[in-house]
This record gives structure tokens, C-alpha cells and sequence, in this order.
């Protein structure tokens, strides 16, 4: 999922990292929101409240959803930054290092939530934030990976996406209508999954509580684990096998 530059990718390789990003991303936008009233895969409700807050004149909170909107922003310009500075070692160290930064931050969340969070405005806007800049992240590694095919956290601009890729699909002109094919099976499966995330979240959240935290961190180990796989097992190979490989490579 990670190893592929944009222009090496297979569908199947797409609808891997779609699924399990938009799980990741249902998963917390809605544990987020019944853990701290507010959405925290997406800034498009808090652009609105933004605005609100600025036509009442409510600086406090303008400076907030500000800050939240920032932190979303600077965790896609920390995953670009990322990806630009280690792509010319390997594509599988600039992928990954955004995951694992994403990693480490819900991680964060998780221990403060159990351990520390005494349910103060101060320490729900500053968890949020973080939440939001982890989103970005990954929402940002994502697009970037795909070339902007996938954007696991943004719903709207998937439904707008999928309506012209229907339409362009079933117009008798279209000529490569498997491209065509392939973007909605895609788009599809951002949408199934970010709302299998969504339930699975607000399922476990309910008996667990903040230590659903620690499962997301589980399934982006996965991710970053599925590329190593191979290599795994090459080396394994080579190990049993010595001679064989030596005889191959001659």
C-alpha cells in the first residue's frame, strides 16, 4: 500500500489504503464527537462555526476554531514536507513516517484520556486539535499517495466526485469506461468503510470508552506492516534457502 509511488498503483492497491484510511477516519469522527462534542475528521463544520463566531463577535472561539482549522492544515503541510523530504531514499519511508507521527499522536490521546482528562474545556479543545492534526495527516498522505483519488476524511467532495464519475460512466460517449469504473469502486469504498468506521466507533466507544483509542493505532500498524510482509519473507527464504537464491540471482 505504502511502497507504490502514484504513477505504480493498482486498483487494488487504491482500494486497500481506501478502505482502511476511511475506517480510521469514520472511527474517529465519530468517537470524537461523543467523546468531545465536536468532528474531528473534517473542518468543514468548524469553518461554519468560525464564521458564526466572528458575525457575534465571539473572539475566544474564533480563535479556537482558527487554531483547529490550522492544526488540520499543518498536518497535511507536515505529511507533504515528509513525503518531499524522503522520497528520493524511499517511498516506503516517506509514506510510512506520516503514519507513524499519526500513530504516535492517537496513542497520546489515548493514555491522556484514560489516565489524565478530567473533562475540562481547556483539555477537550487542546485533544481535539490534536485529533484534527492527525486527520490532516493522514487525510493528506492519502491524497498525496493516490494523487488526490483519495481523500479518506472528505465526504462532501466524495459525493461530488462520485455523482460525475456516475454520470461520466453511463454517458454512451465516455470512451475508457474502466478508468471511469475503477474511480467509483474507489469513491465506493471510501464511503462504505468511513461509515464502518463510523458504527464500529460509536459501537465500541460505548462499552470501552477512551480506550478505543488504542485500537486505531492497531490498524494503522497493519498498514505499515503489510509492506514489510514481503520483505519478511524474502529474507526468511533466504535464510532456508541459501543456495537456491544464489543459484537464481546467477
Amino acid at each position: 500500500m505504502l511502497r507504490q509511488p502514484q504513477d505504480k498503483r493498482t486498483l487494488n492497491h487504491n482500494l486497500m489504503l481506501a478502505s482502511s484510511s476511511a475506517f480510521v477516519a469514520g472511527f474517529i469522527d465519530v468517537v470524537g464527537l461523543l467523546a468531545f462534542l465536536a468532528f474531528t475528521s473534517n473542518v468543514t463544520g468548524h469553518v461554519a462555526n468560525l464564521a458564526k463566531n466572528i458575525l457575534q463577535q465571539d473572539f475566544s472561539d474564533v480563535i479556537i476554531f482558527g487554531i483547529w482549522l490550522l492544526m488540520f492544515m499543518m498536518g497535511s503541510f507536515t505529511s507533504k514536507f515528509i513525503i518531499q523530504s524522503l522520497k528520493h531514499k524511499s517511498w516506503y519511508r516517506a509514506h510510512s513516517a506520516p503514519i507513524i507521527i499519526e500513530i504516535f499522536v492517537l496513542l497520546f490521546v489515548a493514555v491522556y484520556g484514560n489516565k489524565f482528562y478530567h473533562e475540562t474545556d481547556t483539555e477537550r479543545k487542546i485533544v481535539i486539535g490534536a485529533l484534527l492534526f492527525a486527520m490532516g495527516l493522514q487525510n493528506g498522505l492519502v491524497s498525496n499517495i493516490s494523487g488526490g483519488l483519495i481523500k479518506s476524511t472528505h465526504l462532501t467532495g466524495l459525493f461530488t466526485d462520485l455523482g460525475s464519475e456516475l454520470a461520466e460512466w453511463m454517458h454512451p460517449r465516455t470512451e475508457d469506461t474502466q478508468a471511469v469504473k475503477n474511480k467509483v469502486y474507489v469513491r465506493i469504498t471510501v464511503l462504505t468503510f468511513f461509515i464502518a468506521g463510523g458504527l464500529a466507533g460509536g459501537y465500541f466507544f460505548n462499552i470501552y470508552e477512551f480506550k478505543v483509542f488504542y485500537f486505531v493505532p492497531l490498524i494503522l500498524l497493519t498498514i505499515l506492516y503489510y509492506d514489510l510482509l514481503p520483505v519478511f519473507f524474502h529474507k526468511i527464504y533466504q535464510l532456508i534457502y541459501p543456495t537456491k537464491t544464489k543459484i537464481t540471482k546467477s
